[in-house]
């Protein structure tokens, strides 16, 4: 491809709008351009990553036997309120009606429709397991999108779905998917940790993300800096030995704080460190009251809280509702007397002697307040989000943080949808059975800001060989000296008879200008054809180690592929 005609609009100045490193260097790099918030036109350089990373995704699920379809993006709201979604799922569902008033939604996901089709095709335990992907634009109406790439309104997706008879059949392909992942990322050239992680939206029970470890992702991991753990920060356990301390019990007393209402506040004001108060929280369980009880240390975790009760929804109370439930104003919640809901508490609350909460009064709290003497739990659960320094939960060193972008996910949904949507098959007695279903999908065009992110440095891009737009990029340093455009043209054919991705650049532009967008859009090797034209030779830069060496056109060919080599193990 020659560089003259290529649409690929560099910028020097880093766009005041783009926070992270990715979205800026794709914009300067003229991959992308946004048409409206969190909507982009990938550019060429764009497209050929994203077909590269397309390719190695089919290549790996090929092998797995999965089969490619493409499904539709509009869906009928018929299929979503069947699996009772069409309200769930919220505001981020795009939704639209026809000019028959018919309504239909832009798909952010496809379980519906694919389970929709498996009901309709398929109907013999003879005929599974099976296991279809696609890969194709979605969509989901995000309240901030943000970060280029890395959070859009619309995005390319690679959605897979598999069906099975009995659980060991959706167990073997889970870690046959779950194993093809790990290749595909570290084909891409990711630094990723596959983590435990909850379903959210999509349902179902065993999860795992993979992230791609970046500083900054919007996910924070918590890993073991003595074993292969890693969970998200949603999912840790905490698997804290809480004790109590050995000290005697001392008379509940009514305090002031004045207009201390915050935990660090209170802390302040009674001389107190924050993990000897109790932190009340009123919150709606399915529409019903809780208090929830953690030490002031500690911050609830409301998806562990939602699997801790079985949960539908949970979400914590205004400060008219306090008001109006315990009577007071949010800072002065505390558990004694608190009649008519339960009271539910994190394990470190037993770890609390002689503690501090609030007095349901205001600008009040007791002191020196104990579990069992001065208030009751109904219930105690790990609620807790786990702390870095806190054990690993599967007992071996303990816990750090990293940051990470999800680039993919894979789910055990077993029936969540089978059932609801009628998709069954006739097992080996000819009774009718639930089909059992996994998903599974990779954010491609995430995968690009997410390679970027762990793949740059101060100049631009430094590209992996395996998702690089372009294998190489020949510089005709001058275009008015004949014998300079005659040899990178001499080389730019080569190279591509070698069956090598050339990039071309014969603009009329500096030298320096060429040497500054090379960097900025990150090619593996650059060749650059300047004085030693006349005598056959090229200087060839390694783009990710900076080396640079002199090579006769004669021997450029074997050299390039021998360092295209290098950089690919």
């Amino acid at each position: 491809m020659k560089q003259s005609f290529f649409l690929v609009p560099t910028m020097r100045e880093v766009p005041a709008d783009a926070d992270v490193v990715s979205h800026q260097l794709m914009l300067r790099a003229g991959m992308i351009r946004q048409v409206a918030a969190g909507i982009y036109t990938y550019l060429p350089l764009a497209r050929r990553v994203i077909r590269k990373i397309e390719s190695i995704v089919r290549e790996e699920l090929d092998q797995t036997g999965a089969q490619e379809i493409t499904m539709p993006t509009l869906h009928p709201a018929e299929l979503w309120q069947e699996s009772g979604r069409w309200e769930k799922y919220g505001d981020e569902l795009m939704r639209l009606t026809d000019r028959h008033n018919r309504q239909f939604a832009l798909g952010p996901t496809h379980e519906e429709v694919i389970t929709s089709l498996i009901r309709d095709s398929i109907n013999s335990y003879k005929k599974l397991p099976l296991n279809v992907y696609q890969i194709q634009s979605k969509f989901r109406d995000e309240r901030r999108p943000r970060f280029g790439l890395l959070r859009g309104r619309e995005f390319i997706m690679k959605d897979a779905y598999s069906f099975h008879t009995g659980g060991e059949s959706l167990d073997e392909m889970y870690k046959v998917m779950y194993d093809a992942y790990s290749r595909i990322f570290r084909r891409a050239g990711l630094n990723v940790r596959p983590v435990i992680a909850d379903s959210g939206a999509i349902g179902g029970k065993d999860t795992h993300e993979f992230m791609a470890l970046a500083d900054v992702g919007e996910d924070t991991i918590a890993y073991s800096d003595q074993s292969d753990y890693a969970a998200n920060i949603e999912m840790a356990a905490v698997k804290v030995n809480y004790t109590r301390p050995d000290e005697p019990l001392l008379e509940r007393e009514l305090v002031d704080t004045g207009d201390a209402k915050t935990i660090r506040a209170v802390a302040e004001r009674l001389s107190v460190q924050e993990e000897k108060i109790i932190k009340s929280l009123l919150v709606s369980i399915d529409d019903e009251w809780a208090l929830i009880l953690l030490r002031g240390d500690h911050e609830l975790n409301d998806i562990k809280l939602k699997h801790a009760l079985g949960a539908s929804d949970i979400r914590l109370a205004t400060e008219e509702e306090v008001l109006e439930v315990i009577g007071t104003e949010v800072g002065t919640i505390g558990p004694i007397d608190v009649k008519g809901m339960k009271v539910i508490a994190d394990h470190g609350i037993k770890s609390i002697v002689n503690g501090v909460c609030g007095a349901n009064e205001s600008n009040k709290h007791f002191v020196h307040v104990n579990e069992g003497r001065d208030f009751t739990v109904d219930t105690y659960a790990d609620l807790r989000f786990i702390q870095e320094g806190d054990p690993s939960p599967d007992g071996k060193g303990t816990i750090r943080f990293a940051q990470g972008i999800e680039v993919g996910q894979v789910f055990k949904l077993g029936t969540v949808y089978s059932e609801k949507l009628g998709a069954t098959f006739l097992d080996e007695n000819g009774k009718s059975q639930p089909m059992l279903m996994g998903c599974y999908g990779i954010g491609v065009s995430r995968m690009v800001a997410a390679v970027i992110e762990q793949h740059h440095d101060e100049d631009g891009i430094v590209w992996p060989t395996s998702v690089a737009p372009f294998d190489v990029h020949v510089l005709a340093l001058n275009v008015k000296k004949e014998e300079q455009m005659k040899l990178a043209d001499s080389v730019y054919h080569s190279l591509q008879q070698a069956g090598l991705d050339v990039l071309l650049d014969d603009r009329p532009e500096r030298a320096g200008v060429k040497f500054k967008d090379a960097d900025l859009i990150g090619l593996p090797l650059r060749v650059a054809v300047g004085k030693r034209a006349d005598e056959g030779y090229v200087e060839v830069k390694v783009r990710k180690t900076g080396e640079v060496i002199e090579v006769h056109a004669d021997e450029l060919v074997p050299t390039i592929q021998a360092k295209l080599q290098q950089l690919a193990e």
